[in-house]
């Protein structure tokens, strides 16, 4: 609106039912935003948010085996791992060992291949198969990028946030066009107000002067 009085600045603010806020104090002059600092505030806080949540962008997921799992049941946690990969999520494979089977962990070592060579498509092996007490832990990475796609729980959930900020964007949109009219408006008021104090100022002036 162009270097404006303060006093008009704040009548126009007033009219506009918005704040009037400094965004350069150090500017010569100093510059000011007509906004509805409330809305922004609530703006700032949503973007930090939504910042925090992108940050983690991977989980780790658990499926356990048992050492002598028949196939059918291979087959569903196989299913499984597929999944948590294609989401995006890292796995961690473990192999419970019972009674004498920890003496022989060879067996586990295998299971854990036969899996990682199973879901190769999708995942490559990112800890090889290694002994803790009585369990054997492979852990399994999405290949390429998907190691930093969302899972698909976290996407739907993206994809619902974005379709409620369109709408809330509109919303916005909406209420801003009404209050430029509404400035527009205000100035429109004030100018005519402000060019009849310059002129009676002027008129005063030129009085003083003939008195002089």
């Amino acid at each position: 609106m162009g270097v404006i009085a303060t006093s008009v600045a704040l009548n126009l603010a007033k009219e506009a039912n918005l704040d009037l806020v400094e965004v350069a104090p150090n500017a010569k002059p100093p510059v000011a935003k007509l906004i509805d600092y409330g809305k922004f505030k609530y703006n700032e806080k949503i973007k930090a948010r939504e910042a925090r949540r992108n940050q983690s962008t991977a989980e780790i997921k658990e499926i356990r085996f048992r050492l002598k799992i028949d196939d059918h049941d291979f087959d569903v946690k196989k299913g499984h791992v597929t999944r948590f990969l294609n989401g995006g999520d890292k796995v961690k494979v473990t192999i419970m060992l019972r009674g004498r089977e920890i003496s022989r962990p060879i067996g586990g070592v295998e299971l854990l291949q036969r899996l990682a060579d199973d879901v190769a498509e999708y995942g490559t092996i990112e800890s090889k198969p290694k002994q803790e007490g009585r369990n054997i832990i492979m852990t399994l990475a999405p290949k390429g990028k998907k190691v930093h796609t969302q899972s698909e729980q976290r996407r739907r959930g993206a994809e619902s946030r974005a379709e409620r900020q369109a709408r809330q964007a509109a919303r916005l949109a909406a209420k801003q066009e009404a209050q430029a009219q509404a400035v527009a408006e205000a100035k429109a008021s004030v100018s005519p107000q402000t060019s009849d104090m310059k002129k009676q100022t002027s008129k005063e002036g030129s009085n003083a002067e003939d008195e002089n």
